[in-house]
């Protein structure tokens, strides 16, 4: 069974690293850079998000090869051990998902930097997934202290990242359009890597050079949602501050008429490059898509099903779809709980399938990190096996409590079912992969 699994976990990992591909910066960015603007003007690259470190080191390459002499300098706020060489971009690492001062002091610093700019020069912004938390400079009245507890509340109630970024663009002087405000009159052209589902340019990072259509009472009814994960007088500064603060820029504002802004990345685009590869080794790939969102467990359910299904009619597949599954802690939950939501979503998987045999799963985040402490060697996912229970079982581990706990983490690493790969350096959200092979034996191709 051992070497079974083996397969199982390589043919599963093979089809992820050809997601990954697709979205690397290297890969990617180079076609959509524009031309540097005309001395004496200098380019200046704001990068923010996960990938930012490597969208700013791949746009330096592709300058300094074809318009060398080219003044660029600029700044890249990154997570912590997401850091890569540059050349031009100072880069700075920060906490994520909850914000910490290095991420305030490297905000402070953008919104400069931003302002500095003159009519001659020319915005290069470059965003990635995890820009929310991680370009945290509060609104006038709001303390760090604040901003992180309305991030702990907002994953407390679970709710969509919609809803959590018309919040936090509110509470904001740099997201919900208000970077490129402050970049104004200088021309901004922003190349996004989109960790969202629909690849709404206003909700990947929360918007901070795009036009804001959340209002401020749907800001202000998304904190009543939150009362009771706060503290009454936190509650009470944040509903000051969006009062004191105002709307975001609207569509129409005319300090955006210059500006252009591009997706070059998508968790559509490396779904269908995992797509390709699959069908090379012999599955019939069904894409549900890259948008696909809900409770962990309740989507895992729901794929579930559709796999029993499939392996029923004797199909040989690979499930693929992304999007952001969640997770809302009950009351179950306990301090220094372990795992992320693609790992829940591999645990309740694996409950669901019940052991059914020529049926294994990967649920993996595409920066590489799902949930846990926020460091870089935290799990990218888990895989779910046709043993995953019973090796669970010998070692005396009760899944269903695991999963009510939300310890998946704990659980997976006792079986040594984690995938751990490090930062890589892009982001377009979750990945998740299912394979059925009726005749119960996956095959290499290579």
């Amino acid at each position: 069974m051992r070497a079974q699994n083996d397969e199982w976990r390589k043919q599963l990992t093979a089809l992820y690293e050809a997601g990954l591909r697709a979205a690397l910066p290297a890969q990617c960015l180079p076609p959509c850079l524009p031309a540097p603007p005309e001395n004496p003007g200098r380019l200046v690259i704001f990068a923010i998000g996960k990938a930012a470190a490597s969208m700013a080191a791949a746009a330096e390459d592709w300058y300094d090869e074809y318009w060398p002499g080219t003044e660029i300098r600029g700044l890249a706020l990154t997570r912590y051990g997401h850091a890569c060489p540059t050349r031009h971009v100072e880069v700075i690492e920060a906490a994520h998902p909850v914000p910490d001062e290095a991420g305030l002091d490297g905000s402070t610093r953008l919104l400069a930097l931003a302002e500095s700019l003159t009519l001659h020069d020319r915005a290069l912004v470059l965003l990635s997934g995890g820009g929310s938390a991680l370009a945290t400079l509060p609104a006038q009245g709001l303390t760090l202290a604040d901003k992180q507890a309305v991030t702990r509340a907002l994953f407390a109630a679970g709710l969509p990242i919609t809803a959590m970024n018309g919040l936090r663009k509110h509470l904001s002087r740099i997201k919900g359009g208000r970077l490129a405000a402050a970049i104004h009159p200088a021309p901004c052209t922003t190349l996004t890597i989109s960790d969202v589902a629909g690849d709404d340019p206003s909700t990947i990072a929360s918007g901070p050079t795009v036009t804001d259509p959340t209002t401020l009472d749907e800001a202000r009814a998304i904190l009543a949602r939150l009362e009771k994960h706060l503290d009454g007088g936190i509650a009470a500064r944040i509903a000051a501050a969006l009062d004191a603060a105002g709307e975001t820029p609207k569509p129409g504002d005319p300090a955006f008429a210059e500006d252009s802004y591009r997706i070059v990345a998508s968790g559509n685009a490396a779904l269908k490059a995992a797509a390709t590869l699959a069908r090379e080794r012999g599955y019939e790939p069904l894409l549900l898509g890259d948008a696909v969102e809900g409770e962990a467990r309740e989507v895992a359910a729901k794929h579930a099903a559709l796999t029993l299904k499939l392996r029923n009619e004797g199909v040989r597949t690979a499930i693929l779809s992304g999007g952001e599954v969640s997770v809302t802690f009950g009351p179950n939950a306990e301090p220094g709980t372990q795992g992320g939501p693609s790992q829940e979503y591999a645990l309740a998987l694996a409950l669901a399938l019940d052991g059914a045999s020529g049926i294994a799963a990967l649920a993996a985040d595409t920066d590489g990190i799902d949930g846990g402490s926020g460091d870089a060697n935290d799990p990218a996912g888990a895989f779910a096996l046709p043993d995953t229970l019973s090796r669970a079982a010998k070692a005396g581990l009760d899944a269903k409590k695991h999963l009510d706990r939300h310890n998946s983490g704990a659980f997976f690493a006792r079986i040594d079912d984690l995938l751990k790969t490090g930062p890589s350096f892009t982001n377009v959200n979750d990945f998740r992969v299912i394979l059925v092979e009726p005749d119960e034996s996956p095959s290499s191709q290579e």
